[in-house]
């Protein structure tokens, strides 16, 4: 563990040197808290006949459950924004993994550490948890400043609950730290390809189009969440986690790093 933690700091102060970095890790957060808020904020005062324009699916589900126009506003968006939090594990890691795992093959800062006694399987887990770790917290984090904040904006006690709702326990709880994994195992993937951190930084965005097309058919009343859909997510993000660390530990080997991380 001492190999482990004393290779996390050694990441942590290279990477986070990075202005992308802390621009990402900071400032992704702050906007993902703050977006929801104003918008909550927005619609405590709603004009019935607003709600003409909201998804006729959104609109009957209001009236059986006789919500007012501002309940139905904001308990509509805040489900719709909520997936924004499901979006931080993605794109916090993969860039962090990105300058801490491609961006070693330009400066060939890893063939020395391949030199000492720790072992290939340490170094994976190293950098792995130095990209998971602030990118679990950051959302975590941010979260439960959302939900505290939200609290202020919210028009009633019913609106409130959606938020706070046991589906998006568990997405925070379950769904969002295996999304890191599978982020930072798609960096670990590309690195055997690619030597630009920035190519392997966009190569590895594109793991966030899921998660945005589910945002879109969330906001179209196209597809609903519930706490069944969210916990189906968390088993499939397991299973497709398991590949994806048995195939960048298969690619991540020490006579690959030698001969062809060039």
């Amino acid at each position: 563990m001492n190999r482990i933690r004393t290779l996390i700091d050694k990441e942590w102060a290279e990477v986070f040197k990075n202005k992308l970095v802390l621009m990402t890790v900071g400032f992704l957060p702050l906007v993902f808290v703050v977006l929801p808020l104003v918008q909550l904020a927005l619609t405590r005062q709603v004009d019935p006949s607003e709600m003409n324009d909201a998804p006729g699916n959104i609109a009957r589900i209001c009236a059986l459950q006789g919500l007012s126009a501002a309940e139905c506003l904001q308990g509509y968006l805040a489900n719709s924004f909520m997936v924004f939090f499901l979006l931080m594990p993605l794109a916090i890691p993969v860039t962090i993994a990105s300058y801490s795992i491609v961006g070693e093959k330009t400066t060939h800062s890893l063939e020395p550490l391949l030199a000492t006694p720790t072992s290939t399987a340490e170094i994976i887990l190293g950098k792995a948890l130095a990209a998971v770790l602030p990118a679990i917290a950051a959302t975590w984090l941010s979260f439960a400043v959302f939900v505290v904040g939200a609290r202020f904006f919210v028009v009633s006690d019913r609106v409130y609950a959606l938020l706070t709702h046991p589906m998006w326990l568990v997405a925070m709880a379950f769904v969002a730290p295996l999304l890191t994994v599978c982020s930072v195992s798609v960096a670990i993937v590309i690195s055997s390809r690619v030597n630009d951190p920035r190519a392997a930084e966009q190569l590895g965005t594109l793991v966030m189009m899921p998660l945005l097309v589910l945002f879109f058919t969330q906001i179209m009343g196209l597809f609903a969440l519930d706490l069944t859909s969210m916990a189906l997510i968390g088993v499939a993000m397991l299973a497709v986690d398991a590949g994806l660390v048995a195939l960048g530990v298969k690619l991540f080997q020490r006579e690959t790093i030698l001969t062809r991380w060039r």
